[in-house]
């Protein structure tokens, strides 16, 4: 059946009865012919055969070295009864695939498709899909449609379709400069994906800042390397509800080797404290939008809800669940000036809620309230109805994480608030070394609740960067714990607050847990507590990792550090305590500020004292004072 439009189509029950373009104007003329007998194709070893035009038959059999191509400014698909498959990277790091040599039977379409080439810093990516949108709507011409099985697809939405791929590098949905909706698809993507950076491999895309797609009750289950279900990129605006999204790891080639440089990563880099070489989604670009909406979102490790480069980006979850499915892994990636919020939501993960890599990041944990959402409908411009706004519920956020709860790798704000509770197993906040502003507002009910006693930690980056190798940054740094103490900078003051200062402030909520300044190098750890109680070591320390050295084997000790109470030398501790709170001190800290309000108090567990030493005297605590200097504070 031939197609004599671009536009408003019907995918009916068997894919390739209603799925073979127009054929195309061929350039040029093939190397070798095929022996082509009735309804097959056969090209010898060797051979190369340019396709002019999309070609059913029942079977297709490429030799050893054989190749069938397309003429310039066009791409090549195989399907098999309606499944893309057989096309492979001809290359690690490279970006071309080819029909791997073999016996192809069944329902087997050759589709000639113009070519969807997709520029990501300094390599072009040639993008195949089985359904492209472009700012007219689906444009055939462009599309695989052999790929799209069931349903129905129009200019304005496709519903009900399956798309499945077994080859590499294929992608999904790839809708640009429009606007869309997907409802009710299903879309398996097995095999490994190239670049999650330009989205070559995903199943669904949205490219462009005019563009609008809209994802309803999809099932996205992907298998492979860097084969990433959801990608919002250059603007677009892309919006998840009622669906599943899964991304489970595939096999890295075996020459790969792990690099920080974006156009050739392939694997999570390891000094992020996790391995993995998938994210289940992706947000890119400048101004791009990815929102989640009562949706199931998991990555097997790596990340779930990632937010990579660009700028103006809003990353919003909204009564999802999300998480990993392995041992390690995050929620979401916060980078640059990108604004990442939770509302609602529950997350199981491997190692993080959020890793914070600033050095702008906003990240806000709370209730999905009515008020919440209805504001962020506005501002994300959701397109979400008034009924639809009315019957979603109001939760609070849950976070269950089997390492930190959050990780400043750079700098940010994050605010936690509402009736949001973090489980995890160690520490609540983890900085290595970072400028951070934290707000945990505990007047609805927010908690706190580290299983290792450790409320906020502060260290030194354990990150060892990456190596160059021939010319290329390459992931094979190894961090080597210092063996020396720190040397005092008589020049950095212990006892101020500074603009780049390890800062949170927590107010009317009730703690218990440790907070430690591990810092060697000028950073102070500040602490405010408003109308609040804390019962645990607030101090300076000697931080040491559990081994002496890592590397990508060993990668899972980054973070985990043992802590020896001492007196400050470049990690002052202030600690200021406004009116209503109370600080119950549970074993000996070492400060070089504190600050009492009127009616607030230091005081030790029943049946024991407190007792604070300045600069080697001993002094009383009065309420309504300010102590500086060397301060250590013991209980007996």
């Amino acid at each position: 059946m031939t197609l004599t439009s671009r536009r408003s189509f019907l995918i009916a029950g068997s894919a390739t009865a209603a799925a073979v373009l127009v054929p195309v104007a061929a350039s040029g003329t093939a190397t070798a012919a095929p022996k082509a007998s009735g309804k097959t194709i056969s090209v010898a070893a060797g051979e190369t055969y340019e396709l002019a035009a999309t070609t059913q038959v029942s079977q297709l059999t490429i030799g050893t070295g054989g190749k069938i191509v397309a003429p310039t400014g066009y791409d090549i698909s195989l399907t098999v009864d309606g499944v893309e498959t057989g096309q492979l990277l001809t290359a690690t790091g490279g970006t071309a695939t080819l029909i791997q040599a073999g016996t192809y039977r069944g329902d087997v379409v050759l589709t000639v498709a113009e070519s969807n080439d997709v520029t990501y810093q300094t390599l072009t990516f040639p993008f195949r899909q089985a359904l492209y949108v472009g700012s007219d709507g689906v444009d055939s011409a462009k599309s695989v449609l052999s790929a799209v099985r069931g349903g129905k697809v129009t200019d304005a939405a496709a519903r009900n379709v399956s798309i499945t791929s077994t080859g590499e590098c294929f992608n999904g949905v790839y809708v640009e400069s429009g606007s869309y909706t997907l409802q009710g698809t299903a879309i398996s993507l097995t095999g490994n994906g190239r670049s999650d950076f330009a989205g070559y491999g995903a199943a669904v895309v949205g490219d462009g800042s005019s563009t609008k797609l809209v994802v309803d009750g999809a099932r996205v289950s992907n298998k492979g390397v860097v084969r990433t279900t959801v990608i919002a990129d250059n603007g677009a605006n892309v919006l998840v509800k009622d669906s599943f999204l899964r991304a489970r790891n595939g096999v890295l080639p075996s020459d790969y080797q792990a690099t920080v440089e974006t156009p050739y990563m392939e694997s999570v880099p390891w000094m992020l404290g996790l391995d993995g070489n998938v994210r289940a989604t992706n947000l890119i670009g400048k101004n791009s939008i990815a929102t989640y909406l009562n949706s199931t979102v998991f990555s097997e490790t790596w990340g779930a809800l990632s937010v990579e480069g660009g700028s103006g980006l809003k990353l919003t979850s909204i009564n999802s669940h999300v998480g990993n499915t392995g041992d390690y892994g995050y929620g979401t990636y916060a980078i640059g000036d990108a604004t990442v919020r939770v509302l609602g939501s529950r997350f199981d993960v491997g190692s993080y809620a959020t890793i914070i890599a600033g050095p702008a990041a906003v990240v806000h944990y709370g209730d999905s309230t009515r008020d919440a959402v209805a504001a962020l409908n506005t501002e994300l411009a959701l397109g979400l109805s008034n009924a639809e706004l009315k019957s979603i519920p109001e939760r609070n956020t849950v976070v269950n994480s089997g390492h930190f709860g959050y990780m400043f790798f750079g700098a940010g704000q994050l605010t936690l608030d509402g009736g949001t509770v973090i489980n995890s197993e160690r520490a609540t906040f983890l900085n290595k070394g970072q400028q951070t502003t934290i707000k945990v507002d505990g007047s609805k009910g927010a908690r706190l609740n580290p299983r290792d006693g450790i409320i906020l930690q502060m260290i030194e980056l354990d990150d060892p960067g990456p190596v160059p190798v021939n010319g290329k940054m390459m992931n094979v740094g190894v961090y080597t714990e210092p063996t020396t103490d720190p040397t005092k900078n008589s020049s950095f003051d212990v006892t101020a607050v500074h603009s780049n200062d390890g800062a949170a402030t927590f107010s009317s909520i009730k703690l218990k847990g440790d907070f430690y300044n591990g810092m060697r190098n000028g950073k102070n750890m500040v602490l405010i507590f408003e109308g609040s109680s804390v019962e645990g070591v607030i101090s300076a320390t000697k931080a040491k990792h559990r081994v002496p050295s890592i590397d990508s084997s060993t990668f899972y000790e980054l973070g985990i550090v043992t802590n020896t109470v001492q007196a400050a030398v470049n990690n002052g501790v202030v600690v200021q305590l406004n009116s209503g709170s109370t600080w119950t001190v549970t074993g000996t800290s070492y400060l070089t500020s504190l600050t009492l309000a009127a009616d607030a108090a230091v005081k030790a567990p029943r049946g024991r004292t407190v007792k604070l030493t300045v600069d080697g005297t001993e002094t009383a605590i009065t309420a309504g004072s300010t102590y500086t200097g060397a301060l250590t504070l013991t209980v007996a």
